[in-house]
């Protein structure tokens, strides 16, 4: 919220001026996803991605329906362009919001239709689960009608149990 990713010293790490950049291994890293995958092939405990290839597609469809189609139209710097350019305030902004993250979210909805169990895919989180929940930080902070996303908010529900992700909340704060 300070700005810092467009610092000097943050703009050295990832010229992207985004967030994450994660030194790991000796390595800098961007972009959650490769982030993620990154972790999932060089931690013998870390499985965010399932073995079955045809499950793996799916866990990699739903994290790219968020990553890639609702994501990018609804980052801040697009919609503060968008204002700009339209000379529309924020009303503009909160509908632009509202619109994209509520059809993108339909779509995983429906995409979610084709998986089972109590979170994206199984009962172990997985590359979607770990993008769906600030997908859905950022509709209920936009107030998008979420009561027609059955199946999203009940694997939210179970998402919000778990300690790592309650830590990673942006609004978690430490004991």
């Amino acid at each position: 919220m300070k700005k810092e990713h467009k610092s000097e010293a943050h703009l050295a790490r990832n010229p992207q001026g985004l967030v994450p950049a994660l030194v790991i291994d000796g390595q800098l890293l961007t972009q959650s996803l490769a982030i993620i995958e990154y972790l999932n092939e060089t931690r013998n405990s870390v499985t965010y991605l399932p073995n079955d290839v045809v499950d793996r597609a799916k866990v990699r469809a739903i994290s790219h329906a968020i990553a890639m189609d609702i994501h990018p139209v609804c980052n801040l710097g697009v919609v503060a362009h968008v204002m700009e350019i339209t000379g529309k305030g924020d009303e503009a902004r909160a509908a632009w919001m509202k619109k994209f993250i509520g059809e993108g979210l339909a779509a995983v909805e429906n995409m979610l239709q084709a998986t089972q169990g109590p979170l994206c895919l199984g009962s172990t989180p997985t590359l979607a689960d770990i993008c769906l929940v600030p997908q859905v930080y950022n509709a209920r902070r936009w107030e998008v009608g979420m009561t027609a996303f059955v199946r999203i908010n009940s694997i939210i529900e179970q998402l919000e149990k778990i300690d790592a992700f309650l830590q990673a909340h942006p609004d978690y704060a430490k004991p």
